[in-house]
């Protein structure tokens, strides 16, 4: 089987990676990929994935079987419907279902519909509308940007003098382009990742995560694409997962499928577990990141097969996914500046000394004169797996220490809580640079 990855980041190699351990031995092409997804795949890095006839012309062209999507962009360019016209099997959702994800408006109102938990919120189309929301608004208060922003469209604003100021970031500056915004009310608790394969008509959970937002240890500073992830996440039992999913996957499945627009994929729920029960922060219309990072290492089937009966409507009843007892920990580390900028061109050293440790995936990285050197935003995603949380963020914070690169950034708190839930000693991490 021929399968074409499509993406250049962190979550992209991981599943790669993943497929690469399928028994069904799959030859592997990825776009554009990265150096070191092209240790595990042809690349192909002169093809944009948002191009839909570009890309369908590259599957004619190396025969390939399954397309699989990995970023949110080209979902929502409709990739994968310029694919399924062409007769090419892909996994992901259609232009139609992407916008679960392409817009936050139109993922409220889909929850609405749908009767799942989520905060309640008003939409804001401009500057004015904005700051008359924000007299009414309970602090702290949440703005999302409608679109697409790469994670970094939610500001979080403690008080007034600090939601007007990110009204002038959307409606002023314009940081996201012009966008409607979603004003939300804040949700305390600790968030929960969970990923469901979906067929069009049944939603099948994958191992919960929990992901890590914030720049800063103990979540301070600015929203990132995520700096870190773990899995399992120990309060959540496999009857537990079932009911979550139940609540918060399966009515989304269903809503999609009466509007005419099947949801074939995954379908990543972001959940905030309350006091007063599990509420959805999000959807994502594909894999996570890094949770993915975190949940495949553990994966026990097939993800070829996976992938393949996800494409076939009702493909997956009966279907039972499989995953190890150990637990996983990735630890990102991002460039310098990051996020508001990264910084580009500095050489990494120590990946494979790394590699002894964790599981090494390449997020933001370029290879020039022979040296690997980091491209911007995250660079590397390093995943340590162990029996218990304690070794295997040992493992993971091990290979961290063995990495250097100019103004490395990282959080040395992930999967703390969990090591201490298990009553091991969150041994400090090795976290430092010469």
């Amino acid at each position: 089987m021929r399968i074409l990855v499509l993406g250049g980041g962190g979550r992209e190699h991981a599943i790669v990676k993943a497929l690469a351990r399928s028994p069904q031995s799959p030859e592997l092409f990825c776009a554009p990929g990265n150096p070191g997804i092209a240790l595990d795949a042809g690349c192909l890095p002169d093809l944009d994935p948002c191009d839909v006839d570009a890309v369908v012309e590259a599957a004619r062209e190396h025969a390939i079987d399954l397309v699989a999507v990995g970023p949110e962009a080209p979902l929502v360019a409709g990739v994968v419907d310029g694919l399924r016209e062409a007769g090419i099997s892909a996994f992901g959702p259609s232009r139609g279902a992407a916008r679960l994800e392409g817009s936050k408006t139109f993922a409220k109102e889909a929850m609405q519909e749908a009767g799942i938990p989520t905060a309640a919120y008003t939409v804001v189309r401009n500057r004015e509308q904005a700051l008359d929301g924000l007299s009414r608004a309970s602090y702290p208060t949440v703005l999302k940007a409608d679109g697409l922003a790469a994670g970094k469209g939610v500001l979080i604003c403690k008080n007034e003098a600090e939601a007007r100021e990110a009204v002038e970031i959307f409606f002023t500056e314009q940081r996201f382009g012009r966008t409607e915004v979603v004003l939300e009310d804040f949700l305390e608790g600790e968030e929960l990742s969970l990923l469901a394969l979906c067929d069009g008509e049944r939603a099948v959970p994958l191992a919960p995560a929990q992901d890590y937002k914030r720049i800063g240890d103990g979540d301070e500073g600015p929203n990132t694409g995520g700096m870190g992830s773990y899995s399992p996440v120990a309060t959540i039992s496999d009857d537990r997962l079932a009911e979550l999913s139940a609540l918060v996957h399966q009515p989304i499945v269903d809503l999609m499928k009466r509007r005419d627009t099947p949801f074939h994929g995954v379908l990543y729920a972001g959940l905030m577990m309350t006091s007063d029960g599990p509420k959805v922060l999000e959807y994502n219309t594909r894999f996570g990141d890094p949770e993915t990072q975190a949940v495949l290492p553990r994966l026990e089937t097939d993800l070829v097969e996976l992938f393949a009966k996800a494409c076939v409507t009702g493909g997956l009843i009966d279907c039972e996914v499989e995953f190890s007892e150990d637990w996983a920990v990735t630890v990102v580390l991002a460039s310098a500046g990051y996020p508001e900028s990264s910084s580009k061109g500095d050489v990494i050293t120590g990946l494979e000394e790394a590699a002894r440790s964790a599981e090494v995936v390449h997020a933001g990285t370029a290879e020039v004169d022979g040296k690997i050197v980091t491209a911007g935003g995250r660079v590397l995603n390093l995943t340590g797996l162990g029996p218990d949380p304690a070794s295997a963020r040992r493992c993971a914070y091990d290979a961290a220490a063995a990495v250097k690169f100019e103004g490395r950034q990282m959080r040395n708190d992930i999967a703390e809580r969990e090591v201490r839930r298990a009553g091991q000693d969150p041994l400090p991490a090795r976290t430092a640079q010469p």
